[in-house]
């Protein structure tokens, strides 16, 4: 049986889900499991459930290393998994060739695959941090607004009624640091 994973990191990605999930149905997967999740997440479910899933003789099918794992080590770590319960493991963008993880030189073309991704990976994560300084340094860019200061009449009002920081926090769908913020600005502020 064959088996697809496909994974974007954030929900602003489903044209890249979309496109996973048909190239895994026309590599002739019976089961796609599908995610939108950072790759940097060790709780991944779907990834799980996959692996999970894997039998003697399935085969996992996966579009590019990056959507399994973010660094090499990771990658490694998966394949041996996928080995152990006796399955395969294809990538698509290698062509679709079954990767035999006991046969050195598709071992090698593997970890070389896996190290490219990670470069690729850290470099754009260079350049947005080349960017974000640049940004900062001509006042363009300014940061991800405070979330919980929006709410602080909110939090003042439940809080005025009597209401605990606990319970404002569950009801307004924030974390209790927030509200203690909001808390705490009102009363360097009086």
């Amino acid at each position: 049986m064959k088996i697809g994973y496909a994974r974007t990191s954030t929900i602003e990605q489903d044209a890249g889900l979309d496109a996973q999930m048909r190239d895994l149905h026309a590599a002739g997967c019976e089961q796609v499991y599908a995610e939108k999740i950072s790759g940097t997440k060790v709780d991944r479910p779907k990834l799980q459930a996959a692996l999970d899933h894997l039998r003697k003789g399935d085969t996992l099918v996966i579009t590019k290393p990056d959507r399994m794992a973010r660094s090499t080590a990771d990658l490694l770590a998966f394949v041996d998994l996928v080995k152990a319960k006796g399955a395969a493991l294809v990538i698509l963008s290698m062509g679709g060739q079954t990767l035999d993880t006991g046969n050195p030189t598709s071992k090698l073309m593997l970890t070389m695959l896996a190290a490219v991704a990670e470069f690729e990976r850290e470099l754009m994560l260079e350049r947005q941090r080349e960017g974000i300084a640049k940004a900062q340094a001509e006042g363009r860019y300014k940061g991800r607004p405070p979330s919980a200061t929006t709410r602080a009449g909110e939090v003042l009002a439940l809080k005025a009624e009597g209401i605990g920081p606990v319970e404002i926090a569950k009801r307004l769908g924030i974390s209790r640091a927030s509200v203690y913020r909001c808390l705490d600005a009102q009363t360097e502020t009086v």
